[in-house]
């Protein structure tokens, strides 16, 4: 069974495989049954591929998250346990090969585009444009856990006719894969702004796009928000520094050029609108709830409560025993301590009425307030402190209009009615001691810290690449002493399926799989 899932074979038992059901405007024929496909169909089996790690679903919270990125970035509490640095083989063997079964799908639609004519190539460029920009976003996801990866030849075995042998990837470097998507992704942006899609093709495109709608304004947008992240998270690296210094003040400076999202309006993600489709959060509940995954950590409800967070009450729900006091769970206690509070009752949780329980909460791929903090570590860096200061505290505004906006879109109840936050409320949050930017000795720090909160256990993998890119905000772990891996670790290890099936090209990464091999980026 294990050969169904190697990089280059997942999915790909026929021509090719998609959809299974009618996510969209318009049904058409499910891509997995038949024999020939066309572009137009092969992009949406192409975002449908993967759309799990993106909608909030059991299998990726509960089995992936609940015991990695969701502890690492202390977004939750737990109850310490032995072992619990090293990312269990289920979920980092899961995760790996959706990913790989979403490369097969769009190395599908390059050989499906390949066969047109030129003319026909033409005219749907744009479907290959929004399908690289989609396709990177989640590669730098995965390089950012594992480091070095198989990308550029990698599903490729029904492009290379079914042979097998020719079909063994090899790995590309982190730093490569970086240059390549930023490379690709400037060249897409320009491209966007001149480019002409007829109106029957972007009739489509609109019908067959269920990320953007087909609107090409949001997919430009996407994709100089995106070049934004990942200038920022390359930016300390020595080869990239120059380059992302220049890249993103000609991006900041020239928002007509490169637009980016700007308001929540503009979010980029998966939205959910009708429930009797396979597009919906009706998982997120037991993948976050089960087994106590929801309990909420003592560093954020510290902060939120010390400073008075108008998000509080949209994120957390004090805890039933509780009597209105928001509690976080501490992680340097012991674990007797820590399973009797959970089992007491006195432990906040993420409301469930504005998360978990939210079956049209969105799949989140990039927002406003990600962007503002970007803009605002950028401008700090330029000492700029004025723009810095702007693009912070509008990041602020636009996460607590954020979380608020996701409890508007609730069909659930549970949690008590949230009252509505004020303008009074935001404003003396911004002045708070620990999040005022006049009185901050470590700006940067507030940057973090904020991005933190905002990412929460929306954006895990996003926000854990910060934490470690930045070493910010700093928390505490209780210590493994029955381990060897005693604190988080700073990536993740290869699936053994790689050792196995992949031996060859395994050998040239052997050396870095490890849980103490620090990406390039990650220069603290």
């Amino acid at each position: 069974m294990k050969k169904i899932y190697l990089i280059f074979t997942a999915a790909l038992t026929l021509f090719v495989s998609a959809c299974q059901k009618t996510d969209f405007v318009e049904a058409y024929t499910d891509p997995s049954k038949i024999s020939v496909t066309t572009v137009e169909k092969q992009f949406t089996g192409f975002l449908n591929a993967n759309k799990w790690y993106v909608l909030p679903d059991y299998w990726n919270y509960f089995v992936v998250l609940r015991t990695t990125l969701n502890r690492y970035n202390q977004a939750v509490g737990w109850a310490n346990s032995a072992n619990q640095y090293i990312p269990g083989a289920a979920g980092v063997n899961d995760r790996w090969n959706n990913y790989y079964g979403f490369v097969a799908q769009y190395r599908e639609l390059e050989k499906v585009y390949g066969k047109l004519s030129t003319t026909d190539q033409a005219d749907r460029r744009i479907y290959m444009i929004a399908a690289a920009i989609y396709f990177y976003d989640h590669t730098q996801k995965v390089v950012d856990l594992h480091g070095d990866i198989p990308m550029t030849e990698a599903g490729k075995l029904s492009i290379n006719g079914g042979d097998y042998d020719k079909s063994y990837p090899k790995y590309d470097t982190a730093e490569a894969i970086y240059t390549k998507m930023l490379d690709d992704l400037k060249a897409f942006s320009d491209e966007l702004n001149s480019i002409n899609v007829q109106s029957g093709i972007l009739a489509g495109f609109k019908t067959q796009d269920f990320v953007n709608k087909g609107d090409l304004t949001l997919w430009k947008k996407y994709c100089n928000s995106l070049r934004l992240r990942i200038l920022m998270r390359a930016s300390a690296a020595s080869a990239f520094s120059a380059r992302a210094t220049s890249e993103i003040a000609d991006i900041l400076n020239n928002p007509s050029k490169y637009p980016t999202i700007g308001s929540n309006t503009e979010n980029i993600q998966i939205g959910v609108y009708d429930l009797n489709t396979d597009i919906h959060a009706k998982n997120f509940r037991s993948g976050l709830e089960d087994w106590d995954g929801n309990i909420a950590g003592k560093a954020m409800i510290d902060h939120m409560n010390k400073n008075a967070d108008p998000r509080l009450r949209a994120m957390f729900e004090a805890g039933i025993n509780a009597k209105g006091v928001y509690n976080g769970l501490d992680p340097l206690l012991d674990n007797a301590t820590q399973t009797a509070l959970i089992a007491g009752g006195t432990m906040a949780i993420y409301n469930r009425s504005t998360l978990s329980r939210n079956q049209f909460f969105p799949g989140m791929l990039m927002n406003a307030a990600e962007a503002s903090f970007i803009a605002a570590e950028y401008y700090l860096k330029a000492n700029n402190a004025a723009a810095a200061k702007t693009a912070y505290e509008k990041g602020v505004r636009q996460s607590i209009e954020f979380y608020y906006n996701l409890r508007k879109l609730s069909n659930d109840n549970t949690a008590p009615t949230l009252t509505a936050y004020t303008e009074e409320e935001v404003s003396k949050y911004l002045a708070s001691a620990d999040v005022s930017w006049d009185n901050a000795t470590d700006k940067l720090n507030l940057i973090a810290t904020q991005k933190w909160i905002h990412f929460s256990v929306v954006q895990p993998v996003d926000s854990w690449a910060e934490i470690r890119r930045l070493d910010l905000p700093k928390f505490n772990f209780q210590v493994d002493d029955a381990n060897a891996q005693k604190q988080p670790p700073f990536r993740w290890n290869y699936p053994s399926s790689e050792q196995t099936y992949n031996a060859t090209n395994y050998s040239s990464v052997k050396a870095k799989d490890n849980l103490s091999t620090k990406l390039f980026w990650d220069t603290k």
